[in-house]
């Protein structure tokens, strides 16, 4: 099935603009997919590839989220602006926007995924099904299995972080060098990145509000307001049919998943062998896939 349109916009939120993109159509009568992002504070176009669902039948939904890519930026906000509770509202603001809050499937990647579960967890009426894709549980494990992973990397790249650290330097280009590292073995695997991820890296680059606030300086240091995060407790009250999806190289591991695994209950897993933290890009045709087979046997 050839996708046979696109279109962009933008959904007033408050005194802000949410820009999203529809690919494919909504009044076709199937369910929409929507797409979360990660960081907090990266973009949509890392996740750009989910728009292939859209051959299988069903509109997908991408949008920057508040502060990113091209929704409203808002570097002058102090970090106590950038919470939960602000992204929860303008997701279910968008799904009104759209006029699709009656009937709706949700796909969050990494931090997405959080985002997603806690929506889950409210039963939303019109929530049908939910992807969780690469996602943490609990804040405090996943910084434990960042920093776990980050002891095999070569002594060399563990000195140059260690050696900045101590003095709170986070900007060098030697340690950012050291950083990629971790991230080519960890959250990105293909050499060289495919554009669209570079992209939302350079983006994060260029404004890191969202990031800095709610995140901290990178995935080893948790310092911003998510450090104590978790919805392991919550994750018993999702009441739709959910897929988790991982990679065997992600940094979100099979420890920081498990939770979902665990406690949603009649939870998938897909796990897939050739990825870190993006099989959307890494294994791109068999991660589509795997999402239109779990849409057409729970919609």
């Amino acid at each position: 099935m050839e996708l046979t349109q696109s279109r962009e916009g933008f959904a007033p939120f408050g005194n802000y603009k949410t820009w999203y993109r529809v690919t494919g159509d909504l009044d076709c009568g199937r369910t929409p997919l929507v797409i979360l992002h990660g960081g907090p504070g990266c973009t949509y176009d890392y996740v750009d590839a989910y728009k292939d669902v859209a051959a299988g039948g069903y509109p997908v939904i991408h949008y920057d989220q508040l502060g990113n890519g091209r929704s409203t930026h808002l570097p002058q906000m102090p970090a106590s602006f950038w919470t939960v509770k602000l992204f929860l509202e303008e997701l279910d603001n968008l799904l009104e926007h759209l006029g699709i809050s009656e009937r709706y499937a949700l796909l969050g990647q990494s931090w997405g995924g959080m985002l997603a579960s806690e929506h889950a967890v409210r039963q939303p009426r019109g929530l049908r099904c939910l992807v969780i894709a690469n996602s943490p549980a609990d804040m405090r494990t996943w910084v434990r299995e960042a920093n776990r992973l980050r002891e095999e990397l070569p002594k060399e790249v563990q000195d140059t972080l260690l050696r900045h650290e101590a003095v709170g330097d986070y900007t060098a280009a030697d340690y950012i060098a050291a950083t990629r590292v971790f991230y080519d073995r960890h959250v990105c695997r293909l050499k060289p990145w495919p554009e669209e991820v570079a992209r939302t890296f350079a983006q994060v680059e260029a404004d890191p509000t969202v990031y800095h606030a709610m995140t901290g300086p990178n995935e080893f240091h948790i310092i911003g307001s998510t450090k104590d995060w978790t919805i392991v407790d919550r994750l018993p009250q999702i009441n739709v049919p959910s897929l988790l999806i991982s990679g065997r190289y992600d940094e979100a591991t099979p420890l920081v998943v498990k939770p979902y695994l665990d406690l949603i209950p009649g939870i998938r897993w897909a796990l897939f062998e050739n990825s870190s933290h993006m099989p959307h890009v890494e294994e791109r045709v068999a991660c589509m896939g795997t999402v239109v087979k779990f849409l057409d046997e729970s919609l």
